[in-house]
């Protein structure tokens, strides 16, 4: 380790002059010695005042470091204090900004959500609400208003709400909005009204901003004096939005009165940043309604087709007027009454907006099929009836034969062979018994009266008479009536002939077959006649009841099954789907003995049974039957209640047809006077109410 000593120099010195003290120097030595020490010291002191001087600088340089340092310290110290209020400062600013940032954020959230309810709200109203609410949250308005665009080229107020006033209008308040529509053009002249700031927003697809409306000069404001005097209340700013979808005309504007001051609430001007949030929200909202607004129309353009076809079907025979029109008044009265239940066999039935909209339209349509079904099957009031009522031929067979037996008489009396007086006695009888004959077949013909096996046979009696033809038949025939004559030769003429006959012709061949497996996918069950229609003489004399064959029976019948197959090839939606169902139950039966599907209470939708019995109640009351008289009120009840013993109607469903009073409401509106009657329906009701008990299900 090196010996490390500042004062080695001058200890050697003291050593070596204490030497020589010691050692008896001589006064030369010590002079000598002397005067090298002094030499010594005297460059020690010029050194030292060397060094002295330099210290004395070095001082006042370290005096002037300090200075620039203290200096240095005080502007840093500065400099802290003002990165210390710029932190601040900045802290506050970016605090501010983090606030305006989540208020934003929260209105684009929220201006996301209004864009997503909106475009999923189908009901008109309550989107029109909805998008007036959320404009009033964004922009914190006291006052708001919706305009709709009319084809007369006028806005028209829809929605009206003031939250100072509690005043709310329109909409589904119900409430009338007591405010004439805006002119968008003088009526006279035809020039635009761009002083009406609102009326300026639809023609100049702009959105105009205006804080405070007593200093503007833009616009006349005369219109918002009719809400300070009517609804006490103060317009100071307005913000008018027009809605226009994406490249196509304004439909409405959205006016925005008075914003509100988050926190105090006074009334402050429209800011522009919430302007571009409401311009925004107006634009979805306007696609979306324009959307709303395509769709009611197609739904309209639809129902508008559905009652066109429905009409059409009711034109097509003058004797079932009206009667798609009225099952839908009936059936709905009946499904609003199910709707209304809270207790029994319906408290959990209800229908939404698109169950009403199903419901309706498969109301209307429930006898579409029948544009298939001939007039004259439709309109059959007698059995020989066609296109025309071909009693005529039988009647002109009658005078042909009653001709016959008078020229009998005649040639008799003139061969002068037999007794001229019992000869006219037997021409009297002919002619009684003809007379009597005829009436009887045109009684028959009628079909008013159940024909027995006695007069089934009278009537194979009186068929079996001949008469001579000598006319040749095959004349004058249509091509698809000579395929139908299946004669293999011409009969020689004169030749005799029947009153009243069968013939091969008679039986009319289906053009098409049974498309046997479309039937089977649709659960068909209906038995198919082997003939389209039998139009023989004797056979449809020979009906029972009423007038129709078994084949014409199931023509009408049938026009069930084309509504199922018409409807099941329609492209309906989702929300649709169930109208064939609906349309295609009104002819079934409870007990499952119904057509075409033969389907049970259990198979069988509420719908369904209720446009049953609307369409039975109809049918039983109407007055423009040809083939039967109208039922009064009573007579229609009471049939109906049998049916319902007969399981073929609805129980629950038939006693809430008569407790809501549904037969008296539609008798006081379709009804003749002389067809309304007394119901007592505790008479007919199949589950009576007691205090407390429901239907039974």
């Amino acid at each position: 380790m090196t010996d490390f000593n500042v004062f080695k120099n001058e200890q050697a010195v003291l050593k070596h002059a204490e030497d020589l003290l010691a050692k008896k120097t001589t006064k030369q030595q010590l002079e000598s010695e002397y005067g090298a020490l002094l030499a010594s010291y005297k460059k020690l002191f010029k050194t030292s005042r060397r060094l002295l001087q330099i210290s004395d600088k070095s001082e006042e340089r370290l005096k002037d470091a300090h200075v620039r340092i203290k200096t240095q310290q005080q502007q840093l110290e500065s400099a802290h204090q003002q990165l210390e209020m710029h932190a601040e400062s900045l802290e506050d600013k970016v605090r501010d900004r983090t606030k305006a940032l989540v208020a934003a954020q929260g209105k684009l959230e929220k201006l996301v959500e209004l864009g997503i309810a909106l475009s999923g709200e189908r009901n008109h109203t309550r989107f029109m609400e909805m998008m007036m609410r959320g404009a009033k949250d964004l922009t914190l308005a006291d006052g708001g208003l919706l305009f709709t665009r009319g084809d007369d080229d006028k806005l028209t107020v829809k929605i009206l709400g003031i939250d100072s006033s509690d005043l709310h209008l329109g909409g589904s308040t119900g409430k009338v909005i007591p405010i004439d529509p805006l002119k968008l053009h003088d009526p006279v002249t035809q020039r635009p009204d761009y002083f009406n700031v609102i009326c300026h927003a639809a023609l100049t697809e702009r959105t105009i901003n205006v804080p405070n409306l007593d200093e503007s000069k833009d616009f006349d404001f005369n219109w918002f004096n009719l809400l300070s005097d009517r609804y006490e209340f103060n317009p100071q700013s307005c913000l008018a939005v027009p809605l226009r979808p994406h490249k196509g005309d304004v439909i409405g504007v959205l006016l925005l009165i008075n914003a509100r001051h988050r926190s105090s609430g006074h009334t402050i001007p429209f800011s522009e940043e919430i302007e571009e949030y409401v311009e925004a929200l107006a634009s979805q909202a306007a696609v979306a309604m324009d959307n709303q607004l395509l769709l009611r129309a197609q739904d309209q353009l639809l129902e508008s087709i559905i009652k066109l076809v429905a009409g059409a079907i009711d034109e097509k025979s003058p004797y079932t007027g009206s009667h798609c029109e009225r099952v839908p008044e009936i059936g709905t009265m009946l499904a609003k009454a199910a709707c209304e239940q809270e207790d029994g066999a319906f408290s959990d039935f209800d229908m939404s907006d698109d169950d009403w909209h199903e419901f309706t339209i498969a109301a209307w349509l429930h006898d579409c099929g029948k544009v298939t079904t001939p007039e004259y099957v439709v309109d059959k009031a007698t059995k020989l009836e066609t296109i025309y009522n071909r009693i005529h031929e039988i009647r002109m067979r009658f005078e042909v034969k009653l001709r016959d037996c008078t020229i009998e008489y005649l040639e008799d009396c003139l061969s002068g062979q037999h007794d001229e007086h019992g000869l006219k006695s037997r021409l009297d009888e002919q002619i009684k018994q003809l007379h009597s004959d005829f009436a009887f077949i045109a009684e028959c013909n009628l079909g008013d009266d159940f024909l027995n096996e006695e007069k089934a046979e009278r009537l194979n009696t009186i068929g079996q008479m001949p008469w001579m033809r000598h006319f040749d038949d095959t004349l004058g025939l249509s091509g698809e009536e000579r395929t139908r004559l299946r004669r293999m030769t011409k009969p020689k003429l004169p030749t005799k002939a029947f009153l009243l006959e069968n013939k091969p012709e008679h039986l009319i061949v289906r053009k098409n077959s049974v498309p046997e497996e479309l039937y089977s996918r649709l659960g068909i069950k209906m038995p198919t006649p082997k003939y389209q229609y039998n139009l023989g003489e004797l056979y449809n004399l020979s009906v029972s009841r009423g007038t129709l064959t078994e084949e014409e029976r199931y023509k009408i019948n049938e026009h069930v099954i084309q509504s199922i197959v018409m409807l099941e090839n329609l492209p309906f939606p989702k929300h649709m789907s169930r109208i064939p169902e609906f349309a295609g139950g009104h002819h079934e039966a409870i007990n499952g003995n119904g057509y075409p599907r033969q389907l049970t209470k259990r198979q069988m939708s509420v719908q369904a049974r209720i446009l049953a019995i609307a369409d039975i109640f109809e049918a039983l009351t109407a007055s423009d039957r040809p083939y039967k008289k109208p039922k009064s009120l009573n007579d229609a009840i009471k049939i109906m209640s049998f049916m319902r013993n007969d399981e073929h109607i609805d129980a629950e469903l038939f006693d809430l047809f008569l407790t809501s009073g549904i037969y008296r409401t539609y008798a006081d509106r379709h009804l003749a006077k002389e067809q309304i009657d007394e119901v007592d329906i505790s008479t007919y009701l199949f589950n009576p109410r007691h205090e407390g008990e429901p239907l039974s299900a």
